[in-house]
């Protein structure tokens, strides 16, 4: 099977993970997950692999076969499994679940190799782009900072308490933080390396951007530069673009009819697709903000996208 340069996958309630040409919107492979929903997706950084976070394991699936079997799966989670995401190389995988944990797995080895208490129901984890410090968010409110070197929490901050932190997004430069919570409120620190290795939060702008949850904040990627860009999908069924600098709203998305609860950039920031409970995904234009392409099959809520359309990490 010959692979597509632009890998782009949905899933959703109705357990099922589909995979799209993204320019025809055509439905090409469609793998069956009956065992849970699929909560969060995400492609390995060599493009070879996908990841399926649900409850409670965390599956790999061949994105270059046609099998419908993963190739691994990853068990020691109790509950959800709700974030999930790469090291740079692609040599380890680090998952966030409502068991409280995080939790950290090379991929070459079965079982976990690390996991950090977080003692509430951990909704979003990111990676530092210095590789060695991981971010999580969590139901109570709470987001901590767990240093990979020293194996601790360096650091730990409530900007609301009792409001559950939905999503985290760091900028690529490690420069900014964003979390977005359930009352519709994104808070943005600057991120600031210290004496130590640890880093520091400085708060910088608390933006409340929709009346509704914020399903999902994103932040642009390095080759969008020099716009800088916040995405925010929530519950009030749209997406809004927000300008980084100043946090002015460029624009907002309209045409889903339900809530929103992913979205990803194109490597080049041009372009963003989202998932949405109208059971589609939907493919935007950022410069004109208007809907390109409508991704339909899925029929039940559509609640996780992942593409991967950059070039593959040279290695060496």
């Amino acid at each position: 099977m010959t692979q597509p340069s632009v890998i782009l996958a949905t899933a959703s309630y109705d357990h099922t993970i589909r995979f799209w040409e993204a320019k025809s919107g055509r439905c090409y492979r469609t793998i069956q997950y009956p065992d849970s929903q699929v909560n969060r997706l995400e492609i390995t950084p060599d493009k070879r692999y996908l990841a399926a976070a649900g409850n409670p394991h965390i599956r790999l699936f061949d994105i270059n076969s046609n099998s419908p079997q993963p190739i691994m799966s990853y068990d020691s989670h109790t509950n959800n499994v709700m974030s999930v995401g790469f090291q740079c190389d692609g040599n380890w995988m680090y998952s966030g679940s409502e068991d409280g944990t995080v939790k950290i797995w090379d991929l070459r080895a079965p079982g976990c190799q690390r996991e950090y208490e977080s003692r509430a129901a951990v909704n979003t984890v990111v990676l530092h782009p210095n590789q060695t410090e991981l971010i999580s968010g969590d139901q109570n409110g709470n987001i901590r900072v767990w240093d990979l070197t020293a194996n601790s929490c360096s650091c730990e901050l409530v900007p609301e308490v009792d409001t559950a932190v939905r999503s985290l997004t760091v900028m690529w430069d490690g420069s900014l933080v964003v979390a977005a919570n359930n009352h519709g409120t994104c808070y943005v620190w600057r991120l600031l390396r210290g004496t130590q290795t640890m880093t520091n939060f400085e708060p910088l702008h608390k933006l409340q951007a929709h009346k509704g949850y914020i399903l999902k904040c994103l932040l642009s990627p390095e080759f969008c530069e020099p716009h800088r860009y916040l995405a925010t999908a929530s519950s009030d069924s749209t997406v809004k673009i927000w300008n980084v600098d100043g946090f002015t709203l460029e624009k907002t998305l309209i045409g889903h009819q339900r809530w929103v609860w992913d979205c990803v950039f194109s490597v080049d920031g041009a372009y963003l697709i989202t998932a949405s409970s109208d059971t589609t995904a939907r493919l935007w234009s950022m410069s004109t903000g208007k809907e390109m392409k409508v991704y339909q099959g899925h029929h039940k809520a559509t609640i996780c996208c992942a593409l991967h359309d950059g070039a593959e990490p040279s290695s060496g």
